[in-house]
């Protein structure tokens, strides 16, 4: 690897690491309940460690050789989200794709009007995704 190339990965690094503080700053104060970062194998590992010395519950979901979902939070959401999350993201039903953007706090209008699109109902002019 050469010299540039490291730097850009430190880079990247730090910023997942930003990320995280500022989700774990949320759900100490209780913004939001459950939280889902996609991060490289490698950025996982400070990331679940940390999860694990604070006693937060989580939910890994490898999605590729060097990439997984690190879904985190309140014990219950993290294990309603175990319960279906058990295939790549993009293949969750309607029903599951509106429980999961729910759970973790997107608009709930935006929400309706996704579910509505993926289930051909089209009551509703679609919101911007």
């Amino acid at each position: 690897m050469d010299r540039a190339q490291a730097l850009a990965d430190r880079a990247a690094d730090a910023a997942v690491l930003k990320l995280f503080h500022h989700h774990l700053y949320e759900y100490g104060r209780g913004v939001r309940g459950l939280f889902l970062m996609t991060v490289s194998l490698q950025q996982s590992f400070p990331v679940v460690a940390k999860l694990r010395g604070d006693g937060i519950d989580h939910f890994v979901q490898q999605v590729s050789a060097n990439k997984v979902n690190v879904f985190f939070g309140r014990e219950a959401f993290v294990a309603v989200v175990r319960s279906f999350v058990t295939k790549p993201l993009n293949l969750l039903s309607p029903e599951e794709d509106f429980m999961l953007g729910t759970l973790l706090g997107y608009d709930k209008e935006q929400q309706c009007r996704r579910f509505l699109g993926k289930v051909a109902v089209g009551c509703c002019p679609l919101a911007a995704e």
